[in-house]
């Protein structure tokens, strides 16, 4: 489970006077919380690519100076993205008989030598960016959004996400994607191993969440109604883990974050440079 510029101190377990993360707090009182492990590069691309392959983003390619950081990441334009060479962890487990699937956000590359597809995974429900935009005009289209290897829509089109009042089903199909994969293992007659990476990417700005926890958390904004719900998610999924007998002993799950905490303003939009103080 990898969120998206989550920070460390937006959960209950982890200082958040708000206690508005009860599932996740749960999972850290029953398994391990692991206070000093850190992200590799304080942005999306970079850190996403260490996770994957277990090196350094000047190693694999995705290095910044943290400036802006134009040469690290992969904007929708732009035409890199992860490298051949690269060996990342589904292809690992691939290869070990695991059957491996994305959802949510990639990052690492949108031209189809660089889907996530052609990088050890089996499947793929999620977008290869971020949700920025909306955007309308020949030279910058709206972000697509897959389904494997097929693009079935793009951000603010066939998958809506409102910025007036900040709102989207994107986290509810997300979940859902997850529940319909894990069922399909604890229900399965053949013992195959299998790997997901869950990566919604609701709190990352504009930050967004579903109707039904609009003004559900106490800071009154809408990273933390999303928040919110992706604990929710991630409860639903635990869940169903722990009521399959064929799953619940014999899963890992964890839960991190790329990067963070971003650095919103009051109306929860990117503060776009660093202030030196």
């Amino acid at each position: 489970m990898l969120m998206d510029d989550m920070g460390y101190g937006d959960l209950g377990i982890t200082g958040d006077v708000s206690r508005e993360t009860p599932n996740l707090d749960k999972m850290a009182k029953e398994g391990i919380l692991l206070t000093d492990m850190y992200a590799a590069n304080p942005l999306c691309s970079p850190s996403r690519a260490s996770l994957l392959t277990g090196r350094l983003p000047i190693r694999n390619g995705f290095y910044t100076d943290n400036t802006d950081g134009r040469n690290s990441y992969t904007p929708q334009e732009i035409m890199g993205g992860i490298s051949d060479q690269e060996i990342l962890l589904p292809e690992l487990l691939s290869s070990s008989g695991y059957y491996t699937k994305l959802i949510g956000k990639w990052h690492l590359g949108h031209k189809e030598e660089y889907l996530p597809t052609r990088h050890g995974f089996r499947e793929f429900f999620g977008s290869t960016n971020c949700h920025f935009g909306p955007y309308d005009n020949i030279n910058t289209p709206n972000i697509a959004f897959f389904q494997n290897d097929s693009m079935i829509g793009r951000y603010y089109e066939e998958f809506e996400i409102n910025l007036d009042n900040r709102t989207s089903n994107l986290t509810q199909l997300y979940i859902k994607e997850a529940l319909n994969f894990l069922h399909r293992f604890a229900t399965s007659s053949n013992n195959e191993p299998f790997f997901l990476l869950w990566a919604p990417d609701a709190t990352h700005g504009p930050a967004y969440r579903s109707l039904s926890f609009v003004n559900k958390s106490k800071k009154q904004n809408n990273y933390g109604d999303a928040v919110i719900e992706l604990d929710d998610g991630v409860g639903q999924i635990l869940d169903l883990i722990r009521s399959s007998p064929k799953l619940a002993n014999n899963t890992l799950v964890f839960f991190t974050s790329d990067n963070g905490a971003a650095l919103i303003d009051k109306s929860d939009a990117l503060i776009d440079k660093f202030e030196t103080r």
